[in-house]
């Protein structure tokens, strides 16, 4: 592990377990140099990545703060900058970086940065939080900006990052929120992102199973055909969302995976909207990851299985391409309503594991755990 020298100053990136480690592994190997060539005062920094779930139990950012600026206190660092992809709130507003100048700790909200370009908008973010409070640093008085205020260019043209209000009793002394609609969407996207709702797919294997069985048997029916070729665009468009929403509400009533308020606040009120709005595009975007590939695999096994002379003898209608891609179509619709029936053969933790990141399983346990005592 790095030990602090004259000349040189030591980074330690305390980042959660899973993306944000992974983000912080990431941005270690060019960090060090990226931090000496932006430095004014020629030093050499050396990075050290620390993975440590140091939000269990808590979404308070002064606890958190103080958490860890006692982390920092046992180690030889200089700045320590912890990394979470928690959506944190400070007083109603989304936290971005939150940084106690004293200690020279920050903490980094990885959701507002959104979910595109996340690693290079991470990097960028750290730099800025190291070089302000690596630098030679005047006293802060209340209320008073720091001498190296962010910029805030990390979270993009769209959104603005502003200064939010600290408390006096509060270990920081310097904190930064997004404010406004692009704000709040870019926390969402960053959210759905941290949950990796492509993971969904795999992760439902026995909803999966139920869908590919359904959509074969669909395939190869007759009835089927002449429903698929009789049905106009805008009826194969409406099978497609009615089936896609069974199947999104299927998921999330049976695993219950819907989070209410754990108080009767505002904030609160608008922390679960937060949540369940994440939780509707996480499993919506597995979904319809899992409805595209079943077009695919139902036209393959189309190709294979139908006989166009047969085709011709049951439908009264030549079979071409456009039969295809109708028959696909809606064999996918009806096959993920199979799949919904067969989604609750799965564990309701299977469906939570595939559909949420490792911080936000172990934070709705905390709740689950709360509500029951």
């Amino acid at each position: 592990m790095p030990v602090s020298s004259p000349g040189v100053t030591v980074v330690a990136l305390l980042a959660e377990p899973d993306a944000p480690t992974e983000v912080a592994h990431r941005m270690a190997e060019r960090l060090p140099a990226r931090l000496a060539g932006k430095s004014r005062q020629r030093r050499r920094f050396d990075v050290v990545v620390v993975s440590e779930p140091f939000t269990a139990g808590t979404e308070d950012t002064s606890t958190l703060m103080g958490r860890i600026i006692d982390r920092a206190s046992t180690e030889n660092w200089d700045v320590v900058v912890a990394l979470t992809d928690l959506p944190l709130h400070s007083q109603g507003r989304k936290l971005v970086v939150e940084l106690s100048h004293e200690h020279g700790v920050g903490l980094l909200c990885l959701p507002p940065l959104g979910g595109f370009r996340l690693q290079k908008k991470a990097r960028r973010a750290v730099e800025e939080v190291v070089l302000g409070l690596a630098g030679p640093q005047a006293p802060v008085a209340a209320g008073a900006s720091p001498s190296h205020p962010l910029t805030g260019s990390f979270t993009g043209r769209l959104t603005h990052v502003d200064p939010g209000p600290v408390g006096e009793e509060e270990a920081a002394d310097r904190r930064y929120v997004v404010n406004g609609s692009f704000g709040y969407l870019r926390v969402l996207v960053g959210m759905v992102r941290a949950n990796r709702p492509w993971r969904l797919v795999p992760g439902l294997s026995k909803a999966l199973a139920a869908a590919l069985a359904t959509g074969a048997i669909a395939t190869v029916n007759s009835t089927v055909w002449s429903l698929a070729g009789a049905l106009s665009v805008a009826r194969l468009v409406i099978a497609m969302v009615g089936s896609v929403a069974l199947m999104i509400g299927w998921l999330i009533v049976d695993a219950h995976l819907w989070q209410r308020p754990a108080e009767p606040s505002p904030e609160e009120r608008q922390r679960a909207w937060l949540y369940n709005v994440s939780t509707v595009m996480t499993v919506g975007i597995g979904v319809l990851v899992c409805y595209a590939g079943l077009i695919v695999i139902n036209m393959v096994w189309a190709l294979f299985i139908i006989n166009d002379r047969v085709f011709a003898s049951m439908t009264q209608t030549s079979l071409h391409a456009t039969k295809y891609v109708a028959l696909s179509w809606f064999v996918a619709s009806v096959a993920t309503v199979g799949g919904a029936l067969g989604s609750g053969l799965e564990s309701d933790e299977a469906i939570r594991a595939a559909a949420y990141s490792k911080r936000e399983q172990e934070r709705r346990h905390m709740l689950q755990d709360g509500h029951d005592d």
